[in-house]
């Protein structure tokens, strides 16, 4: 079995430890925002709609909601904090897919993915225009995405993504070869690249997050926090949602509840929370930046199975994530998981092979979450109660866009509405779900393995890895 370029050309231990010896375990998206707070919900309320849950999708669907009608009762209930989960704490990038790739939205929904495409794209300029249209600032940048190849074979894969888009028509990708993709990044890992130019954006999550809950309330959301629903009831006239201190009885429900566990027991098994981790450096100076060049901004990604994601903040530090997935067993959600200095040193290592002329910068920030999964790499979405609450999950850590899309989804059910998105067959299945412990960890394992084993072999993948395939099976990095 090869090694990875990680492997062949480690940061020295020295480099690594000066690097994360002052970084502090917190995200510094949040340390960057003022956070208002929202009341705790108390005694009995009435509403049209009520929305469980404060991340992106949960917010979209209130703010469009409200504009699809004022006058509608909207309440949105939030266990915690507003983007205190992934919301908050994400990478920032803002991407047009659907349906976690291209690559992955062929080998499942051939015969809709233009229209799949389409739709992205529409959604994604949707989110652009909403900063004029409402008013919001979340230092959205559309600079538009490079997928960078770090091993021969992932060469042979931009060539193939290359040739695809030119079979369909795509003409937003421009291929970069070795010297073209050094001089717009330099890196000396770099063997070619594509830059998508106009399917990806970066932005600020935990702003998003808190203009999305600004817009809410000036729209006439009312909003509550710190109000953990324990409860989901229904009877012929209403559905009702129980928290410690109080309860919303409404006409619909909206479930946007994602990573953690469903109010729904039809939903227990349909994701998984897999454990993400991320670094960010302390501002870039200029000498510092110029070193790199990207002077073009755009959010980055390898192409491996275990992949690494980075991007350049307003005030150009660098988040550098991704890599390690974990999975712990029991599908539990713990802050305990959040601190794992391995992976936080293998990120430092890794981020040190790919910019070497940056050694003696530090890390400020570290910290960790859970994305939900699903076997589909992708949204699932559906209705219960007798169409009277809808849900959508498992947006499988690409879904600061595509959460807009499913409060659409979600509001068209509950309106009983078909649209061109309801009609899609995407959105009309169900993915199957992961099996309960202890296979679901054996499995999930075993897959985590054979996916380091396929970047050690030039991407081959194992008997294991194909039959996954075949079953519409999987788990990502």
């Amino acid at each position: 079995m090869g090694t990875t370029v990680f492997e062949r050309r480690p940061a020295e231990a020295s480099v690594v430890a000066h690097s994360l010896e002052q970084s502090e375990q917190r995200v510094f998206w949040l340390d960057d925002v003022e956070r208002p707070t929202h009341p705790q919900l108390v005694g009995t309320i009435e509403a049209d709609l009520a929305v469980v849950g404060g991340g992106y999708t949960g917010l979209w669907t209130a703010v469009e909601a409200k504009r699809r009608d004022p006058d509608r009762k909207v309440v949105l209930v939030e266990a915690k904090r507003i983007g205190w989960a992934a919301s908050g704490r994400n990478g920032g990038f803002c991407e047009a897919s659907l349906t976690h790739g291209r690559e992955n939205g062929l080998s499942r929904w051939p015969d809709e993915l233009a229209e799949l495409d389409r739709l992205g794209l529409a959604n994604l300029d949707a989110i652009e225009a909403s900063v004029a249209e409402l008013g919001m600032d979340f230092d959205f940048e559309r600079n538009g995405s490079l997928d960078v190849a770090v091993e021969p074979h992932q060469v042979e894969w931009l060539h193939e993504s290359m040739a695809d888009a030119a079979e369909h028509g795509i003409d937003d990708l421009s291929y970069l070869d070795g010297d073209a993709i050094r001089a717009a990044v330099d890196s000396p890992t770099y063997l070619a690249g594509v830059w998508h130019r106009r399917t990806s954006a970066i932005l600020h999550p935990a702003k998003l997050a808190l203009e999305l809950a600004r817009v809410a309330r000036d729209l006439g959301v009312e909003v509550f926090e710190e109000s953990p629903v324990q409860k989901l009831d229904s009877d012929a006239a209403s559905v009702t949602l129980t928290t410690e201190r109080g309860r919303v009885r409404a006409g619909q429900v909206a479930l946007a509840t994602n990573v953690f566990p469903s109010l729904l027991k039809r939903n227990r098994l349909m994701t998984v929370p897999v454990y993400d981790y991320a670094l960010m450096t302390e501002p870039l100076t200029d000498e510092q930046l110029a070193s790199i060049g990207w002077g073009d901004r755009q959010g980055i990604g390898d192409m491996a199975n275990q992949f690494h994601y980075y991007r350049l903040s307003r005030d150009n530090r660098i988040l550098f994530g991704g890599y390690d997935a974990i999975y712990h067993y029991g599908r539990r959600v713990r802050s305990s998981y959040e601190r794992r200095p391995e992976t936080f040193e293998r990120l430092a290592s890794h981020f040190f092979t790919t910019f070497p002329q940056l050694e003696g910068l530090r890390f400020s920030h570290r910290w960790a979450g859970a994305i939900d999964t699903s076997t589909q790499f992708c949204a699932f979405y559906g209705t219960a109660r007798e169409g009277r609450v809808a849900y959508a999950a498992g947006f499988t850590g690409l879904g600061v866009a595509s959460t807009r899309f499913g409060a659409e989804v979600m509001l068209d059910r509950l309106a009983g509405v078909q649209t061109e998105r309801t009609e899609l067959q995407m959105v009309r299945e169900r993915p199957l779900p992961f099996p309960p412990e202890p296979a679901a960890a054996i499995g999930i394992n075993a897959t985590r393995w054979s996916l380091d084993r396929a970047d050690h072999n030039d991407g081959k993948r194992n008997v294991l890895l194909k039959t996954l395939d075949a079953l519409g099976l999987g788990f990502d990095s």
